[in-house]
This record gives structure tokens, sequence and C-alpha cells, in this order.
């Protein structure tokens, strides 16, 4: 049971993490034009917590 909240937390947490990252992409493409810069980091980070999420629910 208690492995399940901490799973629960860690998924929670990565998302939460997610969704600051892709204001951050966000932010780097609108206000400082740089579409590559932003781009990548919108995509490394939702490849980064898709695995991060497939790992915990493997385990």
């Amino acid at each position: 049971m208690q492995a399940i909240i901490y799973d629960f937390l860690f998924i929670i947490t990565s998302i939460f993490i997610l969704f600051k990252t892709i204001g951050y992409g966000i932010y780097e493409i609108k206000e400082m034009k740089n579409k590559s810069g932003g781009i990548t980091i919108i995509t490394f980070s939702c490849l980064i917590t898709i695995l991060f999420i497939t790992i915990i629910l493997l385990n």
C-alpha cells in the first residue's frame, strides 16, 4: 500500500514539473523568440516524463 502511494506522489510530481517546463518552453518561444530551444525543451521534458512514468509503472 505504501509503495502505491509513493508511486502516485512521484507521478503527480513529475506531471507538475512537466507542466512547469512546458510553460518555460512556451516562454522561450513567445518572449525570447527562440523556437528551436522552446521546442527542444518541450519535447525533451515530455519524453523524460513518459519514460519516467513507464519505469515507475513497470516496477
